[in-house]
Order: C-alpha cells, then structure tokens, then sequence
C-alpha cells in the first residue's frame, strides 16, 4: 500500500458538528441526557486537543534497532541545570575558565559550522520542548543486502510549534538560495522537503575533525562500490519535527501519528519488557537490540583469503567471534538516567540470559555474596573495588573465550603459562601451576586506593594502593604465585623476603616502563587473613597486615555509604564499588595545576578534537581551549562534589549495574 497516497483523517480531525448534530436531533435522548452527553463529548474534544505528540514507543517502528530518548526534554534541561555538575561549571570561581574555553570554542567550532550550514544555533535551542529522539531503524537491512538502516530524529517543540515551523522554513529558504534542489513531497498529507545529500555537502568544519579515508584497492578484487548519495527528510507534524534519511522511514513515523496501524516499538516484547522495569520516569533513556544486530551481523559473508594477496594473519571470522564472545544470545542493552531527588541514578540492563549466557557475560555474571569493604579497607580509601566471582569457573570461561574466538590468543595463553610453569620446576619439580596457583584462587578480589601522600607530580600520580585476592590457602598461593610473576617480573624466581609482624613480605623489582624513568620500584605481597596483597607502596601493605591486630576505622563506617549503597540493590550483590569523587578531584585539580606550565602552545592551529587524534602531532595541545591555569582553587568548587557508589548483579534474565551519586551535602538548603 502506497501510505504517501493514502489520505486519513484521524478521529479528532472529524468537525464536532458531525457528532452533535445526530445526538441534538435523535427524539431517543431526553434534554437532560443530551446536555451530559454534549459535556462529556466536550471534555474528550478538550483532552484531544491538549494529547500532545504519543510517546516515543508508540510513533517508532517495530525494527527499531537503537533508541535515545528524553521523553520531556524540558524537564531534562531543568533537571540538568540544578545538577551538581551545572552548578559546578556555571559557579563564579570557573568563570576565567568557563569562558577562556566557549570564547574558542565559539570562535573554532561552532561560528564556522554556523557559516557552513547557514543557520544559528541559538534559534533552535529553545525548541526541545517534550519529546527528543535519536532512532536507528532496521528498514529492511539484514547484514548481507543493500537496504541501509534508517536514521530518525524528533523534536516535540510543544508550545513553540509555531516558532519550530517559522524557523524551518527560514532554514528551508536559505538552502533554496544557496543552490540546493530540495523538492517537496506529501507524506500522508504532511509536507515535507526532501533535500539530495552527498559527500561534498558535509560541513567542511565537520570535516576536519575526522581523518580522511584513503581508497585502497586489494589486489584480485573489484573496487568497492561507493555509496549513493543519500537524502534528508524533513517535516513538521503538528508540533513534531520529522527528519529521516528517506522517506521510506518517514512514512512509517508519520502513518502512526495519523491513525495507521503499523507495527510500533511498543509490540516488541524486548522493548517493552525494558521499558516497563527501566524507563518509566527516566530523564533520558538508550535501548539497542542486540538479537537483531548481531543476527544481520551474522548474516555477512566470511572474508575469504585472496591468494593475490596473501596474509601472514589467519581470516577473521565474525561468526565464530560473536559466538565466543556471547554476542549470539544477547538480547538487549538498555539504560536509564533518572533524578531521586536525593541524588542521580543511572542504571545499564545487559539482557543476556542465563540459558543463552556465554563469552563476557558468563564471566560478568556473580552469585549474590557479599561485596562491602571489609574491616581491613581504611577509612580514607578513595576508590574501593569488589568482585566476588568463582576463580575457578572464570578461568574456565576466559580459557573457552579464547579459544573459540581465536585459536591463536588461546595458544599464546597456554605457552606463558607453559613458560611459568617450566621456569617453576627447575627449582621444585612437582610445581603444576593450575593445581597450584588456579587450584588456590578463592572467589574474591578486592582493589583499593588511597590520596597521593604529596603534591609533587611523582607522587600525585602514584597514589598508594593495593590488590588482594581471597585464598582458600593464602599461603600455598604466595608459594605458587613466580610461575605466573615470571612471565613479568625478572627476579620472580627469587624475590627478597623480609620479615613483619610474624608475616613473610616478597618484593619483586617492577621493569621500568620507559628509558626516562631513574626510580627503582617494587611490587610487594604477602599473605594474610586468608588473602593475598599486592602493593607497589610497603606502607600501605604493612598497614594490610598490622589490621588483623589493631584495624583502623574502616570504609564501611563511613557516613552516608550504607544507605547510598542500598539504593545501588545492597553490598550483597557480589560487586560494589565506591569512589570518593570529593577526593579525586581535588587530585585531578592539583595534576592540572601542576601542568599547565608544560601545556606549551605551537604555532600551528590547535584543536581539541584533532588533538584527541592519533594522528595529531606532539606539538598539539589543548591549552588555547582548556586553559587550566585558570582553575580556581578547589577550596572555592569542593562543595560540588561528594561520593558515588555502583553495583552489579545477575539473575536469570540478564545483568544489571546500578549507579547512584547522592547529592553533595553542602548543596542542600
């Protein structure tokens, strides 16, 4: 059916005159009952007028393949602009900083994308006023066709239709004058422009920022065909703005805004499945499906080897690799952003089954154990990280992973460990690493940091920390662990030993990692408590092994964690994590300041974007853009930031990671 011929008229569109008049004549409706039926048609008339554009699953197809959403983006933007985060970058201290940065970006980015397009950006960004999507569609593409993916945005500009359709219009006129042959085209009724889209027609400041691909033809094989120009499709419906990559895409949007029937989001039972546990009541909201990606994924053809070109590199092969890595029985990803009042959360649904659960996810997934620090974590840890996973069955899964995604990673794998293990035997001839180092893995692993002792560069970038893993039989594992050090550390065979508090800590030299480096440092570990530690800095594991007699005041006390942490789904979870966003950054603070003196300008041009290139020579910098000698003293911005805490847990539908900042004390009235 051609939907673009097919002319609707929705309910609401049909005259009130229509329905009144058969009521106001029919002899059967007394003068009493016709006056409550013509209130209540004048209620529903009213609450027609004021539905507003559906939501976001009701006007999206079925084959959505990507989703993101601020169902109110008015509410979002308010939401935002009394976040910590807002407040941080609009408060006065900031405001060298703030405005050294938007003067070039103003000046580098956006005034020249300006002239390139022909618009300005500030008449459009009062527009978002409900509803503002991104969609990728599926429109027919399976992986192995020529059909392309659709490509959606919707703006809801509410009560500034008029302003929405004015300043379309303006834009629609510039492009006319400028050349373009943009034809019109009904659409159900709607107009739309459809303007022809080509290479040449990208902004050339958008151009800069991305390296240009260079054509290369492989020998013994045709030239690849070069993509059609495409087209932009744009409307307004109502207060709607539609813009689409074809019309085709297009059409499906506007045939449910009008009253057709065609399949919405909002029959997909992934979808829904997501929406109804996650979104409502989400600021914004991502949803991808996976199922249908990675199906068309693994409809592409295999690359075969060209004997004209031969490769010392064995095929890649997708189909085997989406396998290993558990990508064939992923169903969806989805998140949510939402405002407690209280604080921020965020949340990611990884929906991979247990029964189809495999590769990475098996390997993310944890029984429900407990994940809180426990009483040897200080008081003043900065960051704090567990993971409660079976060692023995995570071995078990990385090892399969290897091995069915590549042969050759899972080769190299066993031959270190073959290495380690010969390395080991010359001094005890009964050593077998898996019995001995795997067999006496534990299901816990524990990562912390505290602040940098100083505020010298050296020691603001080595901040102390330490590494632990639960041990069925710490002692057997510190015996095991040189058939593994040994593939890293020179001197693993024979460690120096030294004596503390009745425990045996080992030191292994760390290899310097560049030719520059003058300072000799350690990697040190002993066991304790049914625990391995590992620590570059002695102090910090000589603190690990004194708690056992005379702990410090632990993590765990710390004021405010135990209730952010429920809002996380608990300790209990089997990974928790804390960072003290409060102390970070007054360390993130220090390093800038510490180098802005070395954030030298060149000559030539300086981008941020081009600077994050690999391509971008060492003479760049981002000094012009992100002068960070203008940083106020963190004393005057503290006040913005506090702590987070995240978990993640696994049940039989998939995993789930839970994120909540709760908001900073001192911001509270």
């Amino acid at each position: 059916m051609n939907l673009r011929a097919q002319k609707t008229f929705p309910a609401s569109n049909y005259p009130p005159v229509a329905i009144v008049h058969p009521i106001m004549t029919n002899r059967f409706f007394t003068p009493v009952l016709r006056g409550k039926i013509l209130f209540a048609l004048a209620l529903v008339t009213t609450a027609a007028a004021f539905a507003g554009i559906p939501s976001v699953e009701k006007i999206l197809p079925a084959d959505t393949l990507f989703v993101l959403a601020a169902p109110d983006f008015a509410k979002l933007r308010a939401t935002f602009a009394k976040s910590p985060q807002s407040r941080f970058w609009n408060d006065a201290a900031m405001k060298p900083f703030r405005e050294k940065f938007l003067a070039k970006w103003n000046e580098e980015f956006v005034g020249p994308l300006e002239r390139d397009l022909g618009v300005k950006f500030d008449d459009y960004s009062s527009l978002p006023q409900g509803l503002l999507t991104f969609a990728i569609t599926q429109e027919g593409w399976t992986g192995n066709n020529d059909a392309e993916p659709g490509v959606l945005l919707l703006l809801d500009a509410k009560d500034k239709s008029d302003q929405l359709k004015k300043t379309l219009a303006d834009l629609l006129k510039k492009w006319t004058d400028a050349g373009k042959a943009i034809k019109a085209e009904k659409i159900r009724d709607v107009e739309f422009a459809v303007v022809p889209l080509s290479s040449n027609d990208v902004p050339k400041t958008l151009k800069q920022f991305s390296p240009q691909k260079q054509e290369v033809q492989e020998l013994g094989k045709e030239p690849a065909k070069k993509s059609p120009d495409g087209q932009l499709v744009i409307g307004q419906f109502e207060s709607l703005l539609i813009i689409g990559n074809s019309t085709k895409c297009v059409e499906g949007v506007v045939a449910r805004l009008t009253g057709g029937s065609a399949p919405a989001l909002a029959d997909e039972p992934l979808f829904e499945q997501n929406r109804l546990a996650l979104f409502r009541d989400a600021g914004f909201f991502a949803w991808f499906n996976a199922k249908n990606f990675f199906d068309a994924l693994a409809k592409l053809p295999e690359e075969k080897p060209n004997p004209q070109a031969p490769s010392v590199f064995p095929p890649f092969e997708l189909k085997k690799a989406l396998a290993g890595l558990g990508l064939g029985g992923l169903k969806t990803i989805a998140l949510d952003f939402k405002d407690a009042g209280d604080g921020s959360t965020f949340e990611i649904f990884v929906g991979a089954p247990e029964s189809s659960r495999a590769g990475l996810f098996k390997l993310l997934a944890t029984d429900a154990k407990d994940a809180g620090p426990p009483p040897f974590v200080p008081a003043d840890a900065v960051k704090f990280h567990r993971w409660r996973p079976d060692a023995q069955k995570a071995i078990a899964t990385l090892e399969k992973l290897l091995g069915d995604t590549s042969p050759q990673l899972f080769n190299t794998w066993n031959f270190l460990l073959s290495n380690g293990e010969e390395g080991v035997k010359q001094f005890d001839p009964a050593y077998d690493l898996r019995k001995n180092l795997f067999g006496n893995l534990g299901d816990d692993f524990i990562a912390y940091e505290k602040a940098p002792r100083g505020n010298s560069l050296v020691e603001l970038s080595s901040a102390p920390s330490l590494f632990a893993i639960g041990s069925p039989n710490a002692e057997q594992l510190v015996r095991a662990l040189p058939g593994l050090l040994s593939l890293r550390f020179g001197d693993a065979f024979k460690p120096k030993v030294r004596e503390f508090l009745g425990k045996k800590i080992f030191s292994v030299v760390v290899p310097a990692t560049s030719p520059v480096e003058t300072e000799v440092k350690s990697l040190s570990y002993a066991a304790s408590g049914g625990y391995v530690a590992f620590s570059t800095d002695a102090a910090t594991l000589e603190e690990f092994l004194r708690s056992a007699e005379s702990p410090a005041r632990p993590l765990r006390e710390t004021a405010g964690l135990a209730d952010a942490a429920q809002r996380v789904g608990g300790q209990s979870t089997g990974l928790f994590s804390y960072e003290n966003q409060s102390e970070t950054m007054r360390v993130a603070f220090e390093v800038f300041k510490k180098l802005a003196p070395f954030a030298t300008n060149s000559a030539s041009s300086s981008n941020p974007l081009l600077n994050a290139l690999p391509i971008a020579g060492p003479e760049k910098s981002f000094r012009e853009w992100m002068d960070v000698s203008l940083l106020p003293d963190y004393a005057k911005v503290s006040k913005y930031f506090y702590f987070n805490v995240w978990a993640g847990s696994a049940n039989v539908d998939g995993l789930t990671f839970k994120f909540f900042s709760p908001a900073p004390p001192q911001l509270k009235p």
